[in-house]
């Protein structure tokens, strides 16, 4: 195992907490400290999503902290898409989600009972101020740490071009929900599933000639909630939509071709973005601080430690990065599929990531296929 004397966790969202959680653990007498810009319980958003399946990687490696966490979550094995109006049951998708909050509550909870240091209201300008041994980014899009040498850690990155913006709302939905509609401005997406028992999240997206058309661009929080709710007065059945720091935004596509830089390295968003659509990011980054606790666990020294971490965690993590990529282009383009009749819509939907080929689905969701099949659209 590497010694290390000190250690400082740049972020305190999911990724940072759970790693630091680890770390120490591993090391009970090092000084594990997590500097966090907000104050406690701060945080945007609402609820974050896991596949049924993304949950076994806990299970499997913290068996304690998924202890913690799943009796908090709300749970489904269907999902549904709504596509002129028509409800498509997709069965056999299941998924989970906990709000994000709520998780993190939980997260420093644990950490703090391990005796991690968690310090809010604390901003890095500088990374080079800190001494600590190893030092882990795991600050987000905006990363103080991948900022610190761009030029070693290499970040690429572009813009999807649709727009979104991220709501709740107390109308809580039987299950992860895909509601397209077509207004005489244009195609709107929303994707709404509940994270607690009477709350649910609301994601509304749209390309950029609907967001136009709609007049979004230089709405306020309150405007852009109200003409949403309008949009989708059917689907919310008159519950309002909750903001919070729900500005209208694009997603970026980010990825660092280095995680590793001497001492620091990066995890989650600071490393990688995966879309929404797929309900991979906060996986992705308790799964990165996984691989980097067990590579610092099995090291001899920090450098060997570090570069077991990148080569071993990059490829798997660009596999689902990949996917989401690609499902998020396909959001690029959802307008122009609306012609499709909703069976054919779901099935391009749900083939959309290059993922789920047809043995696979058929294997998953048999009530669905059965319907495709009855249909006469594929054999």
């Amino acid at each position: 195992m590497v010694k290390l004397e000190s250690i400082d966790v740049i972020g305190g969202g999911p990724s940072g907490l759970y790693a630091a959680q680890l770390l120490k653990r591993d090391r009970p007498h090092s000084k594990v400290r997590v500097l966090e810009q907000n104050p406690r319980g701060a945080t945007f958003g609402f609820g974050v999503v896991f596949s049924s399946q993304a949950m076994d990687f806990l299970k499997k490696d913290d068996p304690e902290t998924y202890a913690i966490i799943t009796p908090h979550m709300e749970r489904w094995q269907d999902m549904t898409l709504v596509h002129r109006g028509e409800e498509i049951i997709i069965d056999g998708i299941g998924f989970a989600s906990i709000g994000r909050l709520q998780l993190i509550d939980l997260l420093t909870e644990r950490a703090e009972a391990q005796g991690v240091e968690v310090i809010f209201d604390m901003t890095v300008d500088d990374v080079a101020t800190l001494s600590a041994d190893l030092i882990v980014g795991a600050d987000g899009i905006n990363s103080a740490v991948r900022q610190s040498n761009t030029a070693s850690f290499a970040p690429q990155m572009s813009m999807f071009s649709n727009h979104f913006a991220w709501f709740g709302t107390n109308k809580p939905f039987e299950t992860l929900t895909q509601t397209f509609l077509k207004t005489k401005y244009g195609a709107v997406n929303a994707h709404h599933y509940r994270y607690q028992a009477a709350m649910s999240t609301f994601i509304v997206e749209c390309d950029p000639t609907s967001f136009q058309a709609h007049g979004f661009e230089g709405m306020n929080e309150k405007d852009s909630a109200k003409l949403c709710e309008e949009i989708f007065s059917e689907t919310l059945d008159g519950a309002a939509l909750i903001t919070n720091k729900s500005q209208w935004r694009c997603f970026p596509r980010m990825w660092c071709e280095n995680w590793i830089d001497q001492n620091r390295v990066l995890i989650g968003d600071s490393a990688h973005t995966a879309h929404f659509s797929v309900g991979s990011g906060t996986r992705l980054a308790m799964e990165d601080a996984i691989a980097l606790a067990k590579s610092l666990r099995k090291g001899k020294n920090i450098s060997d430690a570090l570069k077991d971490y990148q080569e071993t965690r990059k490829p798997i993590a660009g596999k689902i990065v990949t996917a989401a990529n690609t499902s998020a282009e396909w959001y690029e383009t959802f307008a122009s599929k609306m012609g499709l009749a909703p069976l054919d819509f779901c099935f391009d939907y749900i083939t959309r990531s290059g993922r789920m080929d047809l043995d696979r689905l058929r294997r998953l969701s048999p009530g669905f296929m059965r319907a495709y099949d009855q249909k006469g659209l594929r054999a």
